[in-house]
């Protein structure tokens, strides 16, 4: 199909579609066309493919550490200026979900919003007297005792921050499925079975978006 924007008789055949699984020496697409525009737009077509598939595989190996649990993987807002859309959409090829696009998207109350509002009851009360009713609320949380303070004010979810294990199961249990549980803080491939074995809903994952290694991906002339 003709594909080229600095050259439009170049034309690319996708061989292995989003979301593939590949091994080494897999041929992802074949491009055919003048060298000078094939040439012009390799290193960028590069840095966005190898990015991306470094977001997609990198959400994919903590997916693949959660099979047998309900729980989903999410990512964040922390994504890359310019590529958010682009990331969220990686993220959901490699078999995550995604968090906000945007602060209009929902209410999520952190520290500096409970510090300055005057606590987590009074944070919660103050976003839903200023939104509507289509608003989700989200307050994160550190302790149990923040936590039955946000249960008290009714938020929709709660987002429980470097909790160690016993209080992270202890939090589910004290939420009862009163709100969405989600979990959060240096969270690995590695550490992701034993934190959705307590039961949370959902964990996201900062660095899946800002610090995702890129898959080595190149492109290679054949005569």
């Amino acid at each position: 199909m003709p594909s080229g924007i600095l050259d439009a008789t170049i034309e690319t055949c996708v061989q292995r579609p989003d979301g593939s699984q590949l091994s080494p020496g897999d041929i992802i697409a074949t491009i055919t066309g003048p060298a000078r525009g094939i040439l012009s737009a390799e290193r960028v077509a590069l840095n966005f493919l190898c990015h991306l598939s470094g977001v997609a595989s990198a959400t994919a190996a903590v997916v693949d550490a959660l099979r047998g649990y309900r729980t989903r993987v999410t990512c964040t807002r922390k994504t890359m200026p310019g590529l958010r859309a682009l990331q969220k959409y990686a993220i959901r090829v490699g078999g995550g979900s995604n968090h906000r696009f945007g602060l209009d998207d929902a209410i999520l109350i952190k520290d500096n919003h409970v510090a300055v509002a005057g606590g987590i009851v009074p944070a919660i009360e103050r976003a839903r007297a200023a939104t509507g009713h289509l608003v989700r609320i989200e307050v994160e949380v550190d302790t149990l005792a923040q936590l039955a303070e946000a249960l008290e004010a009714r938020a929709d979810a709660v987002l429980l921050d470097n909790m160690d294990l016993e209080t992270l199961r202890r939090a589910v249990a004290m939420v009862a499925a009163r709100a969405v549980t989600e979990a959060s803080g240096r969270i690995t491939p590695a550490t992701a079975a034993s934190i959705a074995a307590c039961g949370v809903d959902l964990i996201s994952v900062g660095w899946l978006t800002h610090s995702a290694s890129a898959l080595d991906i190149g492109l290679d002339y054949h005569g």
